[in-house]
C-alpha cells in the first residue's frame, strides 16, 4: 500500500508541476500608450492580475523605470492534477514573491502546499527570467526563464525547467493569447505546452480603483509516461503484464471565470475554474472537475518617493 501511495503521489507530483507552472506563469502582454496613461508607477497597481498573466501590461509599454516586489498568495479550494481527481479532496496554497525591473529582469520564489500530502509542503522553486516586447505598438511579448525545484522528499525526476513564453494581444488589448513551452529535466525529462487565451473586460474604473472580468481558456499538452496492466494467457495460466507507454497529448482544458479588484497597492481575485480532462489510453470514467480560487496580492515599490 505504501508503494502504491508513493507511485500515485509521484504521478500527482508530475501533474502538479503542470498546475504550478500555469499558476505562476511569467508570461504577460504590453499595454498600448494612451492620452490618459497613468503618470507614475503607483498608478499602475490597478493593472495587477494574480497569476501574472496580464500583470506587466502597462509596465512593459510605458517608459517608466520600475523596481519592485510583488507578493501574492493563492488558495484553491480543491486539487486536480491536469483536471484529474486524485480521489482525495484537498485544498492547495501557492505563495509567491516576485521581483520586477524595467530592464526586463525578473525573479521569483514560490512553492505549493497540499492539505493531505506528507510532507504537505511539496517543493520550493526559484525562477529567473528576462522579458521584452517587439512589433508595432509592442503587440508581441516574450519571456525566457529558468526554474530550479527543491523538493521536501527524495523526488528528483524533474528538478529543472527551461521555459519560453510568447504572447500576442489585439490593438485595444481586450483579447490575448500566450503559448508557454517548458522542458522539465532531472533524472527524467518531460515536455509541456500551455496555451492561454483570455478577454479583458473592465467593469468599473476610477483613478484608484478598478474591477475587471477576465475569463480565459487554457489547454495543457504534456509528455507523460503511462503505466497500465493487462492480462495475458500463458502456459502457467493468466498472468498480469505491466506495460508503459509514452504519450504527448492534450491532458486538460480549463475554463477560468475570475473577477479581480485592484486598489492602491492591493489587489484581490475570486474565480471559478472548470476542468475538462481528456482521457488517455488507460483512463476510464474520467469526469469534469471544478474548484474556486481566491488570491491576494500586494506591491512594494522601491521607486516610491
Amino acid at each position: 500500500m505504501i508503494h502504491l501511495y508513493q507511485e500515485l503521489k509521484t504521478t500527482f507530483k508530475v501533474f502538479g508541476l503542470l498546475l504550478f507552472s500555469v499558476a505562476t506563469s511569467f508570461c504577460s502582454y504590453a499595454q498600448e500608450n494612451s492620452v490618459d496613461n497613468l503618470e507614475d508607477i503607483d498608478g499602475l497597481i490597478d493593472e495587477l492580475f494574480f497569476d501574472d498573466q496580464q500583470f506587466l501590461d502597462e509596465l512593459l509599454e510605458t517608459s517608466l523605470s520600475y523596481n519592485f516586489l510583488y507578493t501574492s498568495v493563492s488558495y484553491n479550494s480543491n486539487t486536480f492534477f491536469s483536471g484529474r481527481d486524485s480521489g482525495t479532496d484537498q485544498f492547495n496554497i501557492i505563495p509567491q514573491v516576485s521581483y520586477y525591473h524595467s530592464s526586463g529582469f525578473n525573479a521569483s520564489i514560490s512553492g505549493i502546499y497540499y492539505q493531505e500530502f506528507a510532507p504537505a509542503w511539496d517543493f520550493t522553486s526559484l525562477s529567473l527570467g528576462y522579458f521584452n516586447t517587439f512589433g508595432k505598438n509592442n503587440t508581441f511579448v516574450y519571456n525566457i526563464g529558468y526554474t530550479k525545484f527543491f523538493y521536501t522528499d527524495d523526488f528528483d525526476d524533474f528538478t529543472n525547467s527551461i521555459d519560453i513564453n510568447f504572447g500576442v494581444r489585439n490593438k485595444k488589448r481586450t483579447l490575448g493569447t500566450t503559448i508557454a513551452a517548458s522542458y522539465l529535466f532531472g533524472s527524467d525529462e518531460s515536455y509541456q505546452i500551455v496555451s492561454n487565451s483570455f478577454a479583458n473586460i473592465t467593469l468599473k474604473r476610477t483613478s484608484d480603483f478598478a474591477i475587471r472580468f477576465r475569463p480565459s481558456i487554457n489547454f495543457i499538452i504534456a509528455d507523460q509516461t503511462i503505466t497500465f496492466k493487462t492480462f495475458a494467457r500463458t502456459v502457467g495460466g493468466l498472468k498480469i503484464i505491466t506495460t508503459t507507454q509514452n504519450v504527448f497529448d492534450l491532458l486538460n482544458t480549463q475554463f477560468s471565470i475570475p473577477l479581480s479588484i485592484s486598489t492602491h497597492s492591493w489587489d484581490f481575485e475570486l474565480g471559478y475554474n472548470l476542468n475538462i480532462p481528456r482521457a488517455l489510453s488507460n483512463e476510464t470514467n474520467i469526469n469534469n472537475t471544478g474548484f474556486f480560487n481566491l488570491s491576494l496580492g500586494y506591491m512594494f515599490d522601491f521607486n516610491r518617493k
